[in-house]
């Protein structure tokens, strides 16, 4: 079980777009919830063979959950933008009845009963196929969550997955994780998953701001021409007036991220993921 989540608790919440790990809902907002004090196993005993995989599915990468970069501990972490194709081996630990009804990094409820993990550099959400390396054991999860923060390990499950994949009572395992490569703009792109198609925010890089207009005109033709980019320029509200330099959209986030990282090693800057209405 992770031993450092308790330190993070605030501090993944404002760097990672979760409102607050130690929250409650409306309904409760005056009598806070009492989390225990150590982290633990529920009393409800689960059987492997009835516990349900994950159901991989397409869906939209979006800035919730996604800062990147984010620094914990001290330590700097950059998500994966090619993060197709991943596979990593290494030691797996679960977490449960302390963070069971708090929010995950993107802003769900932790459910210890469903099948879901906490990776450090995966967006989120996405799948993986998790493997127990001494028993061969395999279970699907769905990425939702930051985590662990120990040089040792690489993801943390829910309980449920550490049930199913036979570690529960140890706490850690060795385990191999694979990606499972999904479409995950089609939702965004309108093309058919046979649901119903969801909107999905449009991102922009804010490169620039300038006070005149010229100046931003200059930053357009130039990164336009060297870049092959959509390039904007689009006044702020109030006064003084700017003339932002935009370069967009994107309908996906990790898209958008990777273009930001290409211009900030061409010296560009480290530009602002926004959406249309200019909040990051």
């Amino acid at each position: 079980m992770s031993a450092v989540r308790t330190a993070l608790a605030l501090l993944l919440a404002s760097l990672l777009g979760a409102c607050s790990w130690l929250g409650s809902d409306s309904s409760t907002a005056s009598a806070p919830k009492q989390w225990p004090a150590q982290d633990g196993a529920p009393t409800k005993q689960l059987d492997p063979d009835q516990i349900a995989d994950a159901v991989p599915r397409p869906e939209v990468i979006t800035a919730r959950g996604n800062t990147s970069p984010y620094v914990v501990f001290g330590r700097r972490y950059e998500l994966m933008t090619d993060y197709q194709g991943y596979r990593e081996r290494g030691i797996a630990s679960w977490y449960g009845t302390k963070f069971h009804g708090r929010l995950t990094s993107n802003g769900e409820v932790y459910d210890l009963y469903k099948m879901t993990a906490a990776h450090k550099t995966l967006p989120i959400p996405v799948y993986v196929e998790v493997t127990n390396l001494n028993n061969g054991r395999r279970a699907i999860v769905r990425v939702n969550d930051r985590g662990p923060f120990h040089d040792d390990r690489v993801i943390d499950l829910s309980y449920a997955a550490a049930v199913k994949l036979g570690f529960a009572d140890k706490g850690t395992a060795p385990v191999e994780i694979r990606l499972i490569d999904l479409d995950n703009n089609r939702l965004a792109a309108g093309k058919s998953t046979g649901a119903k198609p969801k909107a999905a925010p449009r991102y922009f890089l804010q490169v620039g701001a300038f006070q005149v207009k010229g100046t931003a005109l200059q930053l357009q033709s130039e990164l336009a021409a060297r870049h092959n980019l959509p390039v904007h320029v689009s006044p702020s509200r109030g006064e003084p007036a700017f003339h932002r330099v935009r370069v967009g959209p994107f309908t996906d986030y990790l898209e958008a991220e990777r273009v930001r990282r290409e211009l900030h090693s061409n010296n560009y800057g480290l530009a602002s993921i926004v959406t249309e209405d200019g909040k990051p």
